[in-house]
C-alpha cells in the first residue's frame, strides 16, 4: 500500500504540519494494532489511513504516536489534498469522510476546505480549582495574563480548552508545564489547550498556539479542528457573523509557520463551519 509524507497548511515544503497519509488498497481496514505501530514508525502527530468506499465517498481513520483519535484536522488536510494530487478526486467536487466524528463534507482541490461538527459549548472553565491547574500547567500564568472572555471546552468534532491570553507577548511567551497538563487534559477529556491572542484587529490574522502532550503533541504547528473550535467560540461569544472568515497563524514559535483559514455560515439555523488550506506531498513510498 502506499505512504505519504505530506504539509498541511502550507504551499511550501517543510512548513505547516506534516501528517502521514495511508491510501489503503482494499475495502477492509488492517488491524488497530498494525495501524497504531505504522503511525508510531512514521512519528508525526497523525497518520490518516483512507479507505476508499465509492467515488466520492472515504472512511477515514486518524492514529497519534499513543492511540487512535476520532478526527484530525490537518490530517483529513494533508488526506483530501493527496487524493487530489494524486488524480483519485476531482476539484470542487464535495466528497463524504466518514469519521468517528460523524460525516463530514469535503470539497478537494489546491485548497481543501473540510466541514466541522457544529460547535458545542461542552463546559466554562470558571471554577477557582479547575482554573488554578490550567493557568498552573500553562507555564504558571495569572489571572492578569487572561483577556476578558471566558475559557472554555468547545468541540467541532474534538473538545479543545480554549484560552484567550491578553496579548501576542504573552502568547509566544507561553511555556506549559507538559506533565501537569497532560495530566489536566485527561481529567477534563479534552485533547489539549488552543490558546489565542485576544487583541486581534478585524480582517487581521489570529496568533494561535496548540498544546496537546496527552497525546505525545507537546505543541502542534497547524491544527484545523482546533481552529474550528476556536471559530466556533467566537462565534458563540459575538466576535464572528454568519459569513465572516477568518486566518489564523500557527506553528510560527516552532518555525514551522502555517495559516489555517475558516468559514462560518447559518444552515437550517445552525452554525456551519469549515476549515481548510493548501497542502504538499514532500515523500512517497510503499509500505
Amino acid at each position: 500500500m502506499k505512504f505519504y509524507i505530506v504539509d498541511a497548511f502550507t504551499e511550501q515544503p517543510f512548513g505547516g504540519n506534516t501528517a502521514g497519509v495511508v491510501i489503503l488498497p482494499s475495502r477492509e481496514f488492517p488491524a488497530d494494532d498494525w495501524m497504531q505501530q505504522v503511525a508510531a514508525e512514521l512519528r508525526y502527530s497523525e497518520t490518516a489511513f483512507v479507505r476508499q468506499d465509492g467515488p466520492a465517498a472515504f472512511t477515514v481513520r486518524y492514529f497519534t504516536p499513543n492511540g487512535e483519535v476520532d478526527l484530525c484536522g490537518h490530517a483529513t488536510i494533508a488526506t483530501f489534498g493527496t487524493l487530489f494530487q494524486e488524480g483519485l478526486v476531482p476539484a470542487g467536487v464535495p466528497c463524504i469522510n466518514h469519521t468517528k466524528a460523524g460525516d463530514l463534507e469535503v470539497i478537494p482541490g489546491e485548497k481543501v476546505m473540510m466541514q466541522m461538527a457544529a460547535p458545542q459549548r461542552v463546559s466554562v472553565i470558571d471554577d477557582s480549582e479547575k482554573l488554578s491547574a490550567l493557568l498552573h500547567a500553562m507555564g504558571g500564568l495569572h489571572p492578569g495574563d487572561l483577556a476578558p472572555f471566558p475559557v472554555e471546552i468547545i468541540s467541532t468534532g474534538l473538545p479543545d480548552i480554549i484560552l484567550p491570553v491578553c496579548d501576542d507577548i504573552t502568547l509566544h511567551r507561553l511555556q506549559p508545564r507538559m506533565d501537569d497538563l497532560a495530566h489536566l487534559s485527561k481529567r477534563l477529556n479534552v485533547v489539549g489547550v488552543h490558546a489565542f491572542a485576544a487583541d486581534f484587529a478585524p480582517e487581521e490574522p489570529i496568533h494561535v498556539r496548540n498544546f496537546a502532550p496527552r497525546y505525545a503533541i507537546p505543541e502542534e504547528s497547524a491544527t484545523g479542528t482546533a481552529n474550528g473550535a476556536l471559530t466556533g467560540y467566537l462565534y458563540l461569544q459575538g466576535q464572528l457573523v454568519p459569513g465572516d472568515s477568518c486566518t489564523f497563524l500557527q506553528g510560527e514559535a516552532m518555525g514551522r509557520p502555517s495559516r489555517i483559514y475558516t468559514q462560518i455560515e447559518l444552515r437550517e439555523g445552525q452554525p456551519d463551519i469549515r476549515v481548510g488550506g493548501p497542502s504538499v506531498i514532500v515523500a512517497r513510498g510503499e509500505i
